[in-house]
C-alpha cells in the first residue's frame, strides 16, 4: 500500500459521502481510508458499509465512544491500524481533486512533512455540489462556482490546473509551511519518534503542535497548498473556552521553547 489516507470525523455523514466520492475518482489507485471517527452515532458505520460495497480500496473505520472532543486520541488510533509507512491526513469535510493522493506521492520525501490548504466553500455552495459535480470534476473549476454565485477573488487561484504555475505560487506564498489536519502527510515513523498527537490539546492548535515537535525533530517541511487541493465544506464551527485556547497555547509555547520532540501524552498511552 503506498499511501494511508486518515480522514477525521464526527456525526457528519452527508459531508463525508461527498468526500469518499471524492476519493472514489483518483487518479492514483493504491491508497485505502482510514476513517478516524471521534464517537459518530451509527449512521455513520452504516454510511461506510454502504459505500465499501462499489468502493474498489479499502475502508478501516477507527472509533471510539464518544467522550467529548477527542480528536487527538483517534488520531493516534488510526496512525496505528494505517497499513502504509507514509500518511496522508485530512478531515471528513474536504473534498479532494481527483490528483490529491497522487501530488502528496508525489512531493513525498525522507526528511520532509507536506503541507497544504484548501479552498472554503459557503455553505449553500457546499450545499449544492452533487455526486455528478464530484465525480466529473466541475466543482473545482472557477466557472463552476462563479455560476453559483460566488465572486471573483484571489483565493480563486488555489484552484489552478497549471503545475508550474502551482510550483510557483507555493514558492512565493508567504503562508507557513505548518502541518494542517485538513492536508499534511508524512512518514509514519517520523510520527511515532514522537509520539504522534498530544492528547493534552484539546480544539485548537493540536496538528500545529504536532508539526512543532516535527520541526524540534529535525524535520522540514515543503509547501503543496497550492497543488495540493481540496474543497472545505462549510460548517458550523466548534467551540472551545479562553481556558482551553490558554491551555494549548501554554502547552506550545512550552514545546518550542524547549525543543521538546516526544511528548508523554500520546500513542504511547493508548
Amino acid at each position: 500500500m503506498k499511501i494511508s489516507v486518515i480522514i477525521t470525523t464526527y456525526n457528519a455523514v452527508e459531508w463525508l459521502r461527498k468526500v469518499l466520492i471524492g476519493y472514489s475518482v483518483q487518479t492514483e489507485s493504491d491508497f485505502e481510508i482510514v476513517i478516524a471517527d471521534d464517537g459518530s452515532t451509527p449512521e455513520t458505520r452504516q454510511l461506510l458499509t454502504q459505500f465499501s460495497a462499489d468502493f474498489k480500496h479499502p475502508i478501516i473505520h477507527v472509533w471510539h465512544d464518544d467522550d467529548g472532543f477527542q480528536k487527538s486520541k483517534i488520531l493516534n488510533k488510526a496512525i496505528l491500524q494505517a497499513s502504509s509507512d507514509y500518511l496522508l491526513f485530512t478531515d471528513g469535510d474536504c473534498i479532494p481533486r481527483k490528483d490529491f493522493i497522487a501530488v502528496h506521492l508525489k512531493h513525498k520525501e525522507k526528511g520532509y512533512f507536506l503541507s497544504g490548504g484548501y479552498f472554503k466553500l459557503p455553505m449553500e455552495i457546499s450545499q449544492s455540489v452533487t455526486d455528478i459535480d464530484i465525480k466529473s470534476q466541475k466543482c473545482f473549476h472557477v466557472k463552476f462556482l462563479r455560476q453559483r454565485g460566488m465572486s471573483s477573488t484571489f483565493k480563486f487561484t488555489k484552484l489552478t490546473h497549471n503545475k508550474w504555475f502551482a510550483a510557483f505560487m507555493n514558492w512565493i506564498t508567504p503562508t507557513k509551511r505548518s502541518w494542517n489536519g485538513h492536508n499534511s502527510s508524512g512518514f509514519k515513523s517520523d510520527l511515532l519518534a514522537i509520539n504522534g498527537f498530544n492528547h493534552d490539546m484539546k480544539y485548537g492548535g493540536l496538528d500545529r503542535e504536532l508539526g512543532e515537535r516535527l520541526f524540534n525533530a529535525g524535520l522540514l517541511s515543503k509547501q503543496i497548498r497550492y497543488s495540493a487541493i481540496c474543497l472545505h465544506l462549510d460548517h458550523a464551527r466548534g467551540y472551545s473556552t479562553a481556558e482551553i485556547w490558554e491551555s494549548n497555547n501554554s502547552i506550545r509555547s512550552y514545546n518550542k521553547k524547549h525543543h521538546i520532540t516526544s511528548i508523554d501524552n500520546g500513542i504511547s498511552s493508548l
